[in-house]
């Protein structure tokens, strides 16, 4: 692989000892990586998870508060924690960083997505190590990315990165997991039912989406041309060893085609405000013939959404194949009022 832009995910167990608080040594061995990959000429971004995790330890909880405003509380006190620490140990490394931090509502809007780009971007031209999170003490559900796993995908999707790496506290995805059969999986050419099922949520006080999320995160890169590796942090040359191309923990092939900037856009940076669900024979129409979706192919139109809204495209099983920027109002479906131009133009319609 020809890798030049790396994001990097390190999840709370990774980050924080048994009293929820910084692992100070497990930061400096992940510090050091992080700076050894830099030195090879690799542009590096950190997406980092903790914040939440350092600020219960401060503040007495025990298990991961379920409140909005205790979580929002946790991660106030505990992303200046860690960023602190961050700066202290890059420091002694020569290497500067910068906090950057992103809600849902940044990368969507289509300004901000480019603007959170350019950023990102010049940081990186700037040789600062962007250390990156979710802003959790501000956001609530309808603007929530929802976990860092997603978040790292995002990220590698909006630059683009030509890899992403996510560092747990296990080797990577295994069949049989906790049982004296496990065995790692060391390459996933497609994520079907058969991965999905392999996926266990997690049973971590401190964090969030498990297996589960990592392998959407995988759906999201992989579609947008982009490698992933899940791999234990544990491992002090684990990046190393990757970067090296040697077998470590599970590698997510991606699609041999890429998608554009306004497609990956389209596709992975909105909350759909409704559906379209479409017959046989349209959905053969986008999916094998890379045509526009047109109104009366359309079975039935679900949610309140408005011309221009990012739309889910389904098929009559209820499955979702596409996702495009509609042409007309959902009111105007349903009235059966004749959308003058095409329902989803193919330029703005993604097959997943």
């Amino acid at each position: 692989m020809n890798i030049n832009r790396v994001v990097v995910k390190v999840g709370t167990g990774v980050l924080t000892d048994s009293r929820k608080q910084p692992d100070f040594l497990q930061m400096v061995q992940l510090a050091a990586q992080l700076a050894s990959l830099r030195r090879t000429g690799k542009e590096v971004l950190l997406v980092t998870s903790g914040a939440v995790g350092a600020g219960m330890g401060v503040l007495g909880y025990d298990h991961r508060p379920t409140k909005l405003a205790e979580l929002q509380a946790c991660a106030a006190v505990g992303q200046s924690r860690l960023m602190a620490t961050y700066d202290e140990i890059f420091g002694k490394l020569g290497v500067h960083v910068a906090q950057v931090l992103l809600t849902h509502d940044d990368l969507e809007h289509h300004e901000r997505h480019l603007n959170a780009r350019n950023t990102l971007v010049t940081l990186l031209e700037r040789g600062i190590l962007p250390i990156i999170n979710e802003n959790d003490a501000v956001s609530f559900t309808e603007i929530k990315v929802g976990d860092n796993d997603r978040l790292s995908a995002l990220v590698a999707c909006l630059l683009p990165a030509d890899l992403l790496v996510i560092l747990t506290t296990a080797d990577g995805l295994y069949q049989k997991y906790g049982t004296p059969e496990a065995k790692l999986i060391n390459t996933v050419a497609k994520i079907d039912l058969t991965v999905e099922r392999l996926a266990r949520s997690t049973s971590s006080p401190t964090a969030v989406g498990g297996m589960i999320s990592k392998i959407e995160a995988a759906k999201i890169v992989t579609r947008a041309g982009i490698p992933m590796v899940i791999a234990s942090g544990k491992k002090q040359d684990v990046l190393a060893r990757i970067m090296n191309g040697e077998p470590e923990g599970t590698l997510f092939v991606p699609q041999p085609k890429k998608l554009t900037g306004r497609k990956r856009w389209i596709a992975f940076f909105h909350h759909p405000k409704g559906t379209l669900v479409v017959d046989d024979g349209a959905k053969r129409a986008l999916r094998e013939s890379g045509k526009s979706l047109l109104q009366p192919g359309v079975l039935r139109c679900e949610g309140d959404f408005a011309e221009g809204d990012v739309v889910r495209v389904c098929d009559a099983d209820g499955t979702e194949f596409a996702r495009g920027i509609v042409a007309c109002s959902a009111a105007d479906i349903a009235e059966g009022k004749p959308c003058p131009t095409e329902l989803i133009h193919r330029d703005n319609l993604v097959i997943l």
